[in-house]
């Protein structure tokens, strides 16, 4: 018996299969999505572009920095081209748009900045950047030209701090800590920093006459000036006793190009605060100074504000003005600061060859990017199939350092 079919009877759909395209597509936006998530929130990869970490760190090493380690910075320039940091490969131009600012936040991570972490951070100085030499200092620029001259020849950008340049060094010092520098030995509250191993500084070596019989490793440095007599290497600190050791080596001595108490004659030279009135400081020679800390307030003064005005207007986001020995903070005369933030000290390994704080002062917590984790991938000069360095894949930061 043959049963008529319900009429009402919903009918099922039929679903229509995508075209490859869309299946493509789809696929990407996901990857896209979940590459940015990760990058964001979880690690980042990053390459070492300069010898300012060497020897713990390596041109062309290729390394995982961890943003977990310190807590993930929510992003505050939100609207960009995923997976690029300021500027568009191939066509150039700005990656993101600052028409939307979100304040700074940080999700709390595993711990917080340590004394002797290798940090990545956003440069403080890259605020400003010529357009047409974005990797050099715009302010430092100025101080040797002077700022009309560059504002005549250069288009100028300003950048929001996350699309500031990855920057990579050791923290030396943490906030409230008190730093010094004495014939370019590092001390912290009075006592002497760890010495790495792989740690690099020039050094002089005197010989009773020619070159000394060295590793192939140990080579002269060709960016100093030694003195007459003497030849100039960049030592590891695990290689300064073989150079003593060498057969015809008489002395070994860090090249120390300004004693203590004098600055450098010429800008280029200047360090931290650029204020050779009042401060007397070179880079082998420097300090003490005390890194700020959140919550603590210090006394202004004429002789000391240089220390603190990027803070007071750049970094924590106030005005000032100065007059006739008077501060005006906000509006209102003020003799004190209390600081907002904490405040790091970061220096390269390679000590006579670093772009570091000594140059620009303090990096703001709001400009940590994470802590470097391990290498993944890391060749030399004559490239990834003809020089990689096969014992440093895979090992953390700590194992690279002893």
């Amino acid at each position: 018996m043959a049963f008529p079919l319900d009429q009402n009877a919903p009918k099922e759909k039929i679903k229509k299969k995508k075209p490859v395209w869309r299946e493509w597509l789809d696929a990407g936006l996901f990857a896209i999505v979940a590459a940015t998530l990760i990058r964001t929130f979880f690690f980042e990869a990053y390459t070492i572009p300069t010898g300012s970490m060497e020897g713990t760190m390596l041109v062309n090493d290729y390394l995982f920095v961890s943003k977990l380690a310190y807590g993930p910075r929510v992003p505050m320039t939100p609207v960009a081209v995923p997976l690029v940091h300021n500027t568009m490969p191939f066509f150039g131009g700005k990656s993101y748009t600052d028409a939307v600012q979100w304040k700074y936040h940080r999700i709390p991570g595993f711990g917080h900045v340590e004394r002797n972490d290798v940090v990545v951070f956003n440069y403080p100085c890259g605020d400003t950047v010529i357009s047409e030499m974005p990797e050099g200092d715009y302010y430092q620029a100025c101080r040797e030209i002077g700022r009309e001259s560059i504002m005549n020849q250069y288009k100028i950008i300003t950048r929001p701090i996350d699309k500031e340049e990855n920057y990579i060094k050791r923290c030396v010092a943490i906030p409230g800590d008190v730093l010094e520098i004495k014939d370019a030995r590092v001390y912290i509250n009075g006592q002497p920093n760890v010495l790495f191993p792989h740690s690099k500084l020039t050094y002089l070596v005197k010989t009773n006459g020619g070159m000394p019989a060295l590793d192939e490793d140990i080579q002269v440095s060709d960016n100093t000036r030694p003195r007459p007599g003497y030849l100039s290497y960049n030592l590891a600190n695990d290689q300064v006793e073989l150079v003593r050791k060498a057969s015809n080596v008489v002395s070994v001595e860090p090249m120390i190009e300004y004693p203590a108490g004098v600055s450098p004659s010429y800008p280029r030279d200047w360090v931290f605060p650029l204020d050779t009135a009042n401060f007397k400081w070179n880079r082998d020679n420097y300090g003490p100074l005390t890194i700020p800390k959140a919550g603590v307030t210090v006394n202004l003064t004429p002789q000391n504000i240089a220390l603190y005005r990027r803070i007071i207007r750049n970094y924590e986001g106030n005005t000032l003005e100065e007059q006739n020995g008077k501060f005006i903070i906000n509006g209102k005369e003020a003799t004190s600061y209390t600081f907002k933030m904490d405040y790091y000290w970061m220096m390269g390994d390679n000590r006579h060859n670093s772009l570091d704080s000594r140059y620009w002062g303090f990096v703001p917590i709001d400009h940590v990017v994470g802590k470097a984790w391990f290498v993944w991938l890391s060749y030399g000069e004559g490239g990834m199939f003809k020089d990689m360095r096969w014992k440093r894949l895979f090992h953390g930061i700590h194992s690279l350092e002893k």
